[in-house]
């Protein structure tokens, strides 16, 4: 019963912290004026930025259909894509579940052991954060001032200013002290689980779990591999630079605006909320009060371009469940008519 309550609670958990951010971007903003300012968005551009997203959904579906490959299994391009989607649709619910969700779903429609894919999933979790810390240097060096005064202000001053408050009280302390017994205690139950296991079944997971992980040393087609990573942040960084096109007061925003709006949200998908609800609003709209766009503005553009983003995942990965679904359902209907 108690371990059925886990998920339960860190849904509400996490639902209540992107609530929060949530409100921290919009407090004492008009609702009105924000929805005012997003249905005047050009709807060319609109589309266009989400036919962008799609074809990078594509492009991130073909990336791990060649990481797969090198494991002696060949995925077709459709399944790995619906595989993808269905990931993205189960992050909604909890943060990085969609790893767990795409791998689980690949595995039964292509028969690939689960602890395999998990590791070529890790090669694309560690190329995505490579990929965002090459985005901020190239960010760092376009526009330097700029991400100096947005990191200092989101996230080195309210770090340093919440610490400062909590050391600065007996209460605070008492409370710091108990987080870190808590969370001890916990990986010291987490550690004691694990040791539970069986170890030959622990071993077998680990062994598929690192072939996975080094599948990217045997890949079949290197260059195409590289050309994909590149594009698939290429085309996150063209949807955002389009979508800017969109709205009368971000349509003068240049190239730099959009990288530098890509990092900020990158950095907040990265956040550990659904969808990074909250955290996205909140970093990108301060991120274009740096380029002068006033904060309902900012608010209209970060609400526009997630709520795409928001839509198109909850759209595909509802079509992509689907689809997997009446795949599995007709397989074996094919092999009783392919056995007579």
């Amino acid at each position: 019963m108690k371990k059925n309550l886990i998920p339960v609670v860190k849904f509400l958990l996490l639902s209540v912290i992107a609530g929060l951010l949530l409100f921290l971007s919009f407090r004492g903003i008009s609702f009105k004026i924000v929805y005012n300012e997003i249905v005047k968005a050009e709807v060319g551009w609109v589309l266009l930025s989400v036919f962008i997203s799609l074809i990078a959904l594509i492009s991130r579906a073909f990336r791990w259909k060649l990481l797969i490959e090198p494991l002696g299994y060949h995925p077709t391009l459709k399944n790995t894509t619906y595989a993808v989607a269905v990931g993205y649709l189960a992050n909604l619910a909890f943060p990085r579940l969609g790893e767990v969700t795409r791998c689980g779903s690949l595995g039964t429609a292509e028969n690939i052991p689960f602890n395999k894919l998990l590791g070529t999933v890790i090669v694309e979790r560690v190329l995505d954060i490579i990929s965002l810390f090459i985005c901020i240097v190239l960010v760092a060096i376009v526009e330097f001032n700029r991400l100096g005064q947005f990191l200092k202000k989101n996230i080195a001053d309210p770090v340093y200013l919440k610490l400062n408050q909590i050391l600065s009280s007996v209460t605070g302390i008492i409370a710091l002290v108990l987080f870190i017994i808590a969370v001890a205690f916990l990986i010291r139950i987490f550690i004691r689980n694990q040791r539970k296991k069986s170890a030959s079944k622990w071993a077998h997971i680990i062994n598929g779990f690192i072939k996975g992980l080094i599948s990217i040393k045997d890949l079949h087609k290197p260059w195409q591999f590289v050309f994909h990573s590149v594009l698939i942040w290429s085309l996150y960084y063209l949807s955002v630079y389009v979508c800017l096109f969109a709205l009368p007061f971000t349509s003068h925003l240049g190239l730099a605006a959009a990288l530098f709006l890509l990092v900020a949200g990158g950095l907040a998908m990265s956040a550990p909320v659904q969808g990074g609800i909250g955290a996205y609003h909140l970093l990108v709209s301060q991120g274009l009060l740096l380029y002068g766009i006033t904060l309902e503005n900012g608010l209209a553009f970060a609400t526009l371009l997630h709520s795409l983003q928001l839509i198109m995942v909850i759209i595909t990965g509802i079509i992509a469940l689907l689809l997997l679904f009446l795949q599995k359902k007709n397989k074996p209907l094919q092999n009783t008519a392919s056995a007579v």
